[in-house]
Order: structure tokens, then sequence, then C-alpha cells
């Protein structure tokens, strides 16, 4: 088995947005002969700079490489960049590896087989901050020695990489960690509202609360943004509700009911409606609670 290696393989990156230009320039770092593709161009300038090479297409960069990751927006992304004549999986060579960190359905890991090629998926959580710090959460599905053989490089990429089982499983696991989201959102967004109202200084309250059994990941790195109306995407509303989508569409198809998320992406609904909320981050929620 051989593992991935700066001096053996080559490295295709697509998707350079908010968390995928980050994730592209540890490879680069790291001494990886990187290619990149992104829709908007002039989003590789930076990592061009440092040495990344410009592909056309996304099946010249497949052509260009031995391990192909990908990170793009919505599922019908995934089918256009990974499938099809046009696709990765038509170009990169048999024994290669695809790696999708797209929060999606598992929709490439059979079609990867058919042409010898080892496909994880390999979903992520973390935001922009996981992903420029290099500590992103990947949560990974597909087989196990695809997974051994990548995994120097995803631990260029994120500090808690975890084997959840065979092809779908990472986006599984990512469905629940989407679910745990979605209700602490709502709960740190009237948190704040609440505090305002009763007249107290948030930034005081989240002092005390953000250390109790309140405490989060979303509180303590998203709540400070929301004090000072920064509604920059670290992730974005719109790729936010894509996933609660395709949560309660799994839950429905699981036969499992799940309220919280149903009232998480009505409210996200109502953001998007009534606030132009679909390009900022999900910390924009408490927009809707300061109408």
């Amino acid at each position: 088995m051989t593992v991935i290696a700066p001096s053996t393989h080559r490295i295709g990156f697509i998707g350079l947005g908010v968390m995928g230009a980050s994730m592209a320039g540890h490879l680069l770092a790291a001494g990886y002969r990187v290619t990149v593709f992104n829709r908007t161009r002039t989003r590789a300038d930076g990592l061009c700079a440092k040495g990344a090479v410009w592909a056309d297409s996304p099946a010249a960069v497949a052509a260009a490489s031995d391990v192909v990751c990908t990170i793009v927006g919505f599922p019908a992304d995934v089918d256009a960049v990974w499938l099809g004549d046009h696709g990765i999986l038509a170009h990169l060579r048999s024994g290669g590896i695809g790696i999708d960190l797209t929060t999606s359905s598992p929709r490439i890991a059979a079609a990867g087989a058919e042409r010898g090629i080892g496909v994880l998926d390999a979903p992520v959580s973390g935001g922009d901050i996981g992903a420029r710090e290099a500590r992103l959460s990947i949560m990974v599905g597909g087989a196990a020695e695809t997974l051994a053989r990548a995994r120097p490089l995803l631990d260029l990429l994120g500090r808690t990489i975890v084997h959840q089982g065979g092809p779908g499983a990472g986006q599984h696991c990512k469905m629940a960690n989407q679910i745990a989201i979605a209700a602490n959102m709502v709960g740190v967004s009237e948190a704040i509202a609440y505090a305002r109202r009763a007249g107290l200084d948030p930034a005081v309250v989240l002092q005390s609360i953000s250390g109790g059994a309140a405490g989060s990941w979303s509180l303590a790195n998203l709540a400070p943004r929301m004090l000072k109306g920064d509604f920059a995407p670290g992730f974005y509303v719109k790729h936010f509700l894509k996933d609660l989508g395709i949560a309660l569409d799994e839950a429905k198809r699981l036969g499992l009911d799940l309220p919280g998320v149903t009232l998480a992406t009505r409210l996200y609904q109502e953001l998007v409606r009534d606030h132009a909320g679909a390009d900022q981050g999900t910390q924009a929620l408490l927009r809707r609670y300061l109408a």
C-alpha cells in the first residue's frame, strides 16, 4: 500500500471558496504539486502565485493528478465535476483516489469503483476558521485501505479524522453534525436576543454562559461575530439550508421526525426571504430576531 506523499503524488483541488482556498494552501505549503480549478478563476490567483497550477476544467485537473479533492456547493455541483464524460472520474487514472469534501448525498463511490478509483466521502466541519487553522473535523466514509492511503493528506487539513464506515457513512455523520448545529444556532441567537431585550450587555452575558453548560463551538466562535454585526460567511446560509434539506430528506426515508431541524429550516428560510441572508454566514440568524 502506497500512502499519499508529496514526493510521489500530484494533487488536484477543485473548489476554492471560503474553505477550499485555505485547504489547498495547506497542501501547497506541505510540498505537494497542486493543480487547481474554480468556476471563478480569480479565486485561484493567490494559490497560483504560491506555486499552484491552473487547469481549465475538472477533467484537466484529473488528468494532471493522482488524487483529486473537491469541495463545492450543492449535490448538482458534485455531479457536474465528478460524473459524465467531462468529469473527474472519466479522466483520473485507475488506482487514483477521489476525495469529496462537500456535504452532499453519497453520489460517486460506485462510479469510482467501476473505474478502479478509490473514493472517500469526507465532509468537513469547522468553517472558515477551521480551514484556515487546519483544525477541521473530517468525517470519512469509504474503504479503510483508501483512507489509510489518504490519511497523510487529510492530516494536513484537520485535527479530527474519523472513519465512520463504508461509502456514504461520512455524509450521514455530517448530517448528524448539521442537525446538532441547527438547534444550537437557534439557541445562540435566541439567547443573545433575550439578553438584549432584558437590558443586559450580551458580551458580558457570554462571559458567564460560554464557560458553563451552555458552552459550544458556535457560542465561542460565532456569537462574538454576531455581537459585532459581522455576518460575513464562514459557512453560507444557502449551503446550510441545503444541508438541512438533505437531513430532512434522509430522516423521512428513515422514518424519523426531526422537529428541531424543521424549525431551524423555517427560521433560516425567513432569514433568506426577509433579510436577503442567503450569502451571509449562519450567524446571521440573529438578524431574524432583531428585526
